[in-house]
C-alpha cells in the first residue's frame, strides 16, 4: 500500500489563533483514511459476536457488507482508475483477494482483511501527516500579525502577509519576529534557534539580519522588512521541502516499475496456485482460499513503501536543521558523495574582511593609537577595507575623531584630518612614491610580508610619513578545518580548495585547514572542468559555494551544496540543497543522514522480502490461515513505514553530526 506526502502549500493557510498560539497537529479523525477504517472496524466488531452468538445471517450480513464498503470503498476506486491507465494497483488486488474470500463464505476473513488493510493505511496517512505536520510547524513561528509603523511613527497591528518590503515594523519584547528584515534601530538578544539552531540567544544591532518566527529578548527593535512572506527563510523551508515531497528517488522508481511487472507476475502465479491444484482435483473452496491467501501475502506493499519514509524523513529532519535539501533524489545522492570542492570566499571564509594585524613603526604599545587614526580617515569612506577598519576600532571600543576634509582616490585610498594632522591610508604602492627613505622602506618590508601570508596591507600615513601597515583579510570560518577534516573521514580523501582567488591567499588557506589540493585563480568554467575531471576520475563530487561564479560548478556537480546567507541567488537557485545558516558542520552531518537513510532503504528492503518470501513458502508448502497471512502482510508493511520515519527525531540528526565530527 502506498500514500504520498502532502507537504503544506507556501500559502499560508487559516491565519494563527489571536493568541498567536500555534496550530495544533493533525487530528486524526480529519483524515478521511482513518474515519474510514474506523467506521470499517467498528461494523466489524458489531458483527463479529453477532456472528458468534447465532445470530440471523442477514444482521450480521449486512454489518460485514458495510464493513466491505467503507473499509474498501476508496482503495478500490482508486485501483480501478489505476487500471484503466492499464495500471494493476496492488490494492485492488487487496480488494480482490478480499471478495474472492467472501465468494467461497468466508465472509469474515475477508472482512477482517478489510479491517487490516484500512487501518493499515490509516496508520501511514496518520505517519504521514506527522511529517507534513513538522514541516507545517516552522510556518507557525511565525506570528499572525505585526505592528507596522507609518510615516508619522504611528503603529497599526497588520496580517503579516500583508507586510510589504521596505515597512518598518516594531517588535516589543517578549513578541517573535513578524518578517525577515534588517534591525534598524535598537538592540535586544533574539532567540534563533528556531530558524539557526543556534543554542543560545545572539544579539541583534542595527544592521543585523532578524528572521521571521524568531523570540525577541528584553529590548525593542525597528525591522526593516527585506522579504515578502511567501519568500521568508520559513516560507522557503516549506517550499523546498514540499518540492522533495513531490519527487521520487532513482530506487523508488526503479522499485515502481519492477512492482508493475511484480503484480502481473504475481496475478498469474495466484491463477496457478488456485488452477493447478483445482486441475489435480483438489476441492474448489480449498484451492480458491489459498489463491487468495497466496495473492495477499505475495503482495509488495512493504517493498513499495521501502524507500520513500527514510528520505522523506532526512529531508524534513535536515530542514528542521537549518539543511535544505531540494528533493528526495538529493537526499540519496548526498549518500554516495566520495570527493568534496569547496570554494574559498563565503564558504570557508565568512566572506567578509576583517583587520587581522596592525603593525606600528614607531614601536610596540601603540596599535590603538594606529587603529583610530586609521578608522577616524576612513569612517566616512563606503569601501569594504574601511568598514573593515572602522569595525575592527569599534570592537576595541576607541574614540573616534570626527574626520574634516575627507577625500578619496579609486585605487589609492583616503586622505582626512584628524587632529589637525593629514591622515593617508591606501595601497603602500601607490602611497610611497619615488625613492622610499628608511622609515618607508621599513613599511614596505612589513606589506611584503602581510601580503606574503596572503593578507591585503594597507598603509597609513601621517602628515606624509609611515607610521604602521594594516593587515587585512578574509577571516576563516571557526568549523572550517573541523569541517575539512570530518570530510576527509567520511569520503576516504581530502576535499579541493576551489577558487578565484590569488594562489598566495589559496595556499595560505589550505595549509591552514588541512587540504593538499588548492586551486586558485580560476573562472567559473575552470571550476566546471575540475569538477568534470574529478567526475571523469569515477568519483561523485559534491561542491559547496556561494556565488555566481559558482553557480554553474554547482549544476554540473553530482549534488551542489550553496551557503544560504551570503550566497547569491542564482546559487541558491541551482544547488541540490542550501544550508541555511552557513555552518560548515552540517554539511558532513547531511551526509552521514543521507547514509543513514539509505541503511534505512536496505533494512527496509530485507524486512519486507523476509516477510514476503517466509508467508509465501508458508502458504505453498503448508496451510497459511487468511488471517495470519494478513496480519503478516500489513504488519510488514506497518514495521518499514515506522522504521523509515525514525529518521524524523532529532536523535537522528544527532547521530548524524557525531558521525559527522569523527
Amino acid at each position: 500500500m502506498t500514500s504520498t506526502l502532502t507537504s503544506p502549500s507556501v500559502d499560508r493557510g487559516p491565519a494563527l489563533p489571536e493568541d498567536g498560539a500555534p496550530r495544533r497537529r493533525t487530528r486524526v479523525f480529519t483524515l478521511p483514511e482513518v474515519r474510514w477504517a474506523a467506521a470499517a472496524t467498528v461494523l466489524f466488531l458489531l458483527a463479529l459476536p453477532l456472528q458468534l452468538a447465532g445470530a440471523p445471517a442477514w444482521v450480521w450480513g449486512s454489518l460485514y457488507a458495510l464493513s466491505y464498503a467503507t473499509g474498501g470503498w476508496e482503495p478500490g476506486w482508486e485501483g480501478l482508475k489505476a487500471l484503466k491507465d492499464k495500471t494493476l494497483d496492488v490494492d485492488l488486488l487487496m480488494i480482490v483477494a478480499a471478495l474472492g474470500a467472501a465468494s467461497i463464505g468466508q465472509v469474515m476473513d475477508g472482512a477482517l482483511l478489510i479491517v487490516i488493510f484500512a487501518t493499515s493505511g490509516a496508520l501511514e496517512a496518520l505517519a504521514t501527516a506527522r511529517t507534513a505536520d513538522s514541516v507545517r510547524g516552522l510556518l507557525d513561528l511565525a506570528p499572525a500579525t505585526a505592528t507596522r509603523l507609518d510615516a508619522e511613527g504611528g503603529e497599526v497591528s497588520v496580517p503579516v502577509e500583508k507586510l510589504a518590503v521596505g515597512d518598518t515594523i516594531l517588535v516589543r519584547p517578549g513578541e517573535r519576529v513578524g518578517a525577515d528584515g534588517r534591525v534598524l534601530d535598537g538592540a535586544s538578544d533574539v532567540d534563533q534557534a528556531t530558524i539557526t539552531g543556534e543554542p543560545l540567544p545572539v544579539t541583534k544591532e542595527p544592521g543585523d539580519e532578524v528572521f521571521a518566527g524568531t523570540l525577541n529578548g528584553t529590548g525593542a527593535l525597528r525591522v526593516r522588512v527585506e522579504r515578502d512572506a511567501s519568500d521568508s527563510v520559513i516560507a522557503r523551508i516549506v517550499r523546498m521541502v514540499e518540492e522533495a515531497s513531490e519527487t521520487k528517488a532513482p530506487t523508488q522508481l526503479f522499485i515502481e516499475k519492477v512492482e508493475q511487472r511484480y503484480s502481473l507476475g504475481m496475478v498469474a502465479a495466484t491463477l496457478a496456485v488456485f488452477l493447478v491444484p483445482l486441475a489435480l482435483g483438489a476441492a474448489l473452496t480449498g484451492s480458491l482460499l489459498r489463491a487468495m491467501t497466496f495473492m495477499i501475502v505475495a503482495s509488495p506493499c512493504a517493498v513499495v513503501l521501502a524507500t520513500m519514509p527514510p528520505l522523506l524523513s532526512a529531508i524534513a529532519n535536515a530542514g528542521r536543521h537549518g539543511v535544505l535539501v531540494k528533493s528526495a533524489v538529493v537526499m540519496e545522492r548526498l549518500g554516495q558523495v566520495d570527493a568534496v570542492a569547496l570554494d574559498k570566499t563565503g564558504t570557508l571564509t565568512e566572506g567578509t574582511p576583517r583587520v587581522t594585524d596592525i603593525r606600528p613603526l614607531s614601536g610596540s604599545g601603540r596599535e590603538s593609537e594606529l587603529l583610530a587614526l586609521a578608522a577616524a580617515a576612513e569612517h566616512p569612506s563606503e569601501h569594504p577595507l574601511a568598514r573593515a577598519i572602522v569595525d575592527a576600532a569599534r570592537e576595541r571600543d576607541l574614540v573616534l575623531t570626527v574626520a574634516e576634509n575627507f577625500d578619496s582616490t579609486p585605487g589609492v585610498g583616503v586622505t582626512a584630518t584628524v587632529d589637525g594632522r593629514v591622515i593617508a591610508v591606501g595601497a603602500p604602492a601607490r602611497l610611497l612614491q619615488g625613492e622610499p627613505d628608511a622609515t618607508a622602506a621599513r613599511a614596505l618590508v612589513l606589506a611584503g610580508e602581510l601580503e606574503d601570508g596572503g593578507r591585503t596591507a594597507v598603509l597609513v600615513e601621517a602628515d606624509g610619513v609611515p607610521v604602521g601597515v594594516l593587515g587585512i583579510a578574509d577571516r576563516l570560518r571557526p568549523d572550517a578545518a573541523a569541517t575539512v577534516a570530518s570530510l576527509t573521514a567520511l569520503t576516504g580523501t581530502a576535499p579541493v580548495l576551489l577558487t578565484g582567488d590569488n594562489r598566495r591567499a589559496a595556499a595560505r588557506l589550505a595549509a591552514e585547514v588541512g587540504i593538499d589540493d588548492a586551486r586558485a585563480g580560476l573562472l567559473p568554467q575552470h571550476k566546471v572542468s575540475a569538477i568534470k575531471e574529478l567526475e571523469g576520475a569515477g568519483r561523485k563530487v559534491l561542491i559547496v559555494g556561494d556565488g555566481v561564479n559558482d553557480a554553474p560548478a554547482l549544476a554540473a556537480a553530482h549534488t551542489g551544496v550553496a551557503m544560504g546567507r551570503a550566497g547569491s541567488d542564482l546559487a541558491l537557485e541551482t544547488a541540490d540543497a542550501v544550508i541555511v545558516r552557513d555552518e560548515l558542520a552540517t554539511v558532513p552531518a547531511v551526509i552521514a543522514l543521507s547514509r543513514r537513510a539509505r541503511k534505512l532503504v536496505v533494512q527496509n528492503l530485507v524486512i519486507a522480502g523476509v516477510f514476503i518470501t517466509g508467508l509465501v513458502i508458508w502458504d505453498l508448502a503448508g496451510t497459511l490461515p487468511l488471517p495470519l497471512g494478513v496480519l503478516g502482510h500489513e504488519g510488514s508493511t506497518v514495521i518499514v513505514g515506522l522504521n523509515g520515519l525514525r529518521l524524523l527525531r532529532d536523535a537522528a540528526w544527532k547521530r548524524a553530526a557525531s558521525e559527522g565530527t569523527r
